[in-house]
């Protein structure tokens, strides 16, 4: 039997207080969880990883009255203005909080299996979109250096549409530990070779810079560029990311 509804108005609670700071990246990395929102996202999520929730939270329980709840996920009732406070996004419906996993750290000397994507976007946004790319396009790991935004702030989950779900996540350290890496290593960075003409090897690690900064310019590895007209200066990291990963999967696949 599910166990009763909790009931919380005061700001000062301490377990809203944390949920409070699940909205930034450190709180998410003091608490170990992340607030999952969105009107597909949530019963999608309660659907096929039910075992990654323990709480979902409402202003009003007949929002979920005929929800088909798992036992052990926690019902929690906030005041209005403290659930608004939290439904950044403005979603108007159920958030889920969730634990985080842990992600190991990779082993860079080892070789990779399948595409191993390598990433260092820093805003959430962005990196979110690329796990979307990334898991749709079949990337075995995805390994975040330390520049790399959190892969559970709310924006990237958001953006990543719960592709972060299905993806084999890893840490994969600083810059320089790619000087070690075991390759076939290949980096997205301007004025590499042209990736529509290029033989993409099964395995391989693929490198993606920060916006604006790119790869740094020491580091031994192959260079890939995505072909344009030349109208723009550059494409966005996360377009030129996932027309790339579109093209190793299709040569694959």
């Amino acid at each position: 039997m599910s166990r009763p509804p909790l009931l919380i108005e005061s700001a000062q609670n301490p377990r809203f207080k944390s949920w409070e700071s699940l909205l930034e990246s450190r709180g998410i990395r003091k608490a170990g969880q992340f607030l999952l929102a969105g009107l597909k996202l949530v019963p999608e999520a309660l659907t096929r990883w039910p075992e990654r929730f323990g709480t979902i939270l409402v202003p009003h329980l007949n929002w979920i009255a005929d929800w088909p709840l798992p036992e052990h996920v926690e019902r929690v009732q906030l005041a209005p203005e403290l659930f608004r406070r939290l439904d950044v996004s403005g979603t108007d419906y159920p958030l889920l909080v969730g634990q985080v996993p842990e992600l190991p750290t990779a082993d860079l000397a080892a070789p990779p299996r399948g595409l191993e994507l390598v990433c260092a976007l820093g805003d959430p946004a962005n990196l979110g979109a690329l796990l979307r790319s990334a898991a749709s396009f079949g990337a075995t790991r995805v390994i975040l250096l330390e520049e790399a935004a959190h892969p559970f702030h709310p924006k990237c989950l958001r953006a990543a549409a719960n592709g972060v779900f299905s993806l084999n996540l890893a840490r994969g350290g600083r810059w320089g530990d790619l000087a070690r890496a075991a390759g076939p290593l290949l980096a997205l960075d301007a004025g590499g070779e042209d990736l529509s003409r290029i033989t993409w090897p099964g395995d391989l690690r693929l490198v993606l810079g920060e916006e604006g900064k790119g790869v740094p310019p020491d580091l031994p590895l192959r260079r890939l560029t995505v072909p344009t007209t030349g109208e723009v200066e550059s494409l966005n990291a996360t377009v030129a990311a996932s027309i790339a990963l579109f093209s190793w999967y299709s040569s694959r696949y």
